[in-house]
């Protein structure tokens, strides 16, 4: 996919593949019509994409699902199980990216938008930024994963209570619990976070896919395993043209030049 043929919620400049998950047009709920795009993007991602970032638009990064649209369907358990599983590909595809994942976090996350924060590497928020499960003030239960990351950012016991209770969560206690990364004022956040994931677009892009990987396994891994799994891994990134150039410019007192060796 190149930036002529991307579909308008999905973008591709300076090596950043923008991802729109919510618009104004439906009130900043999930953009479903355009979970399709972007979970193709994502698992055929154009070879020129070192990093990706997922923003909003509209007043809020997103504020959950249509609900007005679950209350007119004829059959709401079919409708919503459908809607479910094409944002699932999506998360799945998300997960899946060994690109470091940027959010820019502006306004509300609720529901489905709090399960997208909980999936990016780095999320930059404002001051006015605010999260919250939302799924319990209509009757249902997470989706997006929300039910396994939260318990690994937050803990068993905090992750019980922000769901139970609905939580709404400002920017301080978010980034204080680990969901937001940093908050910077409002009508920076889009600005800051294009420059983040246009900043790692532009670094070592095979160490960052190393650490995505490793971080990945190590869901499922003992200590002993993961040791393991970190010598194989920087044992070969000792002799890729990534890992050459950063031990070579570092001897040499100079600015590492991650572009010579990109396509290498």
């Amino acid at each position: 996919m190149t930036a002529t043929d991307a579909p308008s919620n999905v973008r591709i400049e300076d090596g950043v593949l923008r991802i729109a998950v919510s618009t104004a047009a439906n009130g900043t709920s999930l953009d479903v019509d355009g979970l399709a795009d972007a979970t193709a993007a994502l698992r055929d991602l154009d070879a020129d994409v070192r990093a990706v970032l997922l923003v909003g638009d509209g007043g809020n990064f997103c504020a959950g699902g249509n609900v007005h649209a679950f209350a007119a369907a004829e059959n709401r358990s079919e409708y919503v199980g459908q809607i479910a599983s094409a944002f699932h590909e999506f998360v799945r595809a998300l997960d899946a990216t060994t690109l470091p994942v940027v959010a820019a976090v502006h306004g509300w996350a609720a529901g489905a938008g709090m399960s997208i924060v909980c999936l990016s590497d780095i999320a930059i928020g404002g001051t006015s930024t605010k999260l919250r499960p939302a799924y319990p003030s209509i009757g249902y239960t997470p989706d997006g994963g929300m039910s396994w990351t939260l318990p690994r950012i937050v803990g068993a016991s905090r992750a019980r209570e922000i769901l139970l209770t609905d939580a709404v969560l400002g920017a301080d206690e978010a980034v204080r619990l680990g969901l937001l990364s940093r908050i910077v004022e409002d009508d920076q956040v889009q600005d800051e976070a294009l420059r983040v994931a246009r900043t790692l677009a532009a670094g070592p892009t095979t160490s960052y896919t190393g650490i995505k990987t490793l971080l990945a396994g190590s869901r499922a891994t003992s200590l002993s395993e993961q040791l393991d799994a970190e010598t194989a891994s920087i044992a070969a990134a000792a002799d890729t043209p990534t890992g050459r150039e950063g031990v070579d410019a570092f001897v040499e007192k100079r600015r590492p030049d991650w572009s010579s060796v990109r396509d290498a």
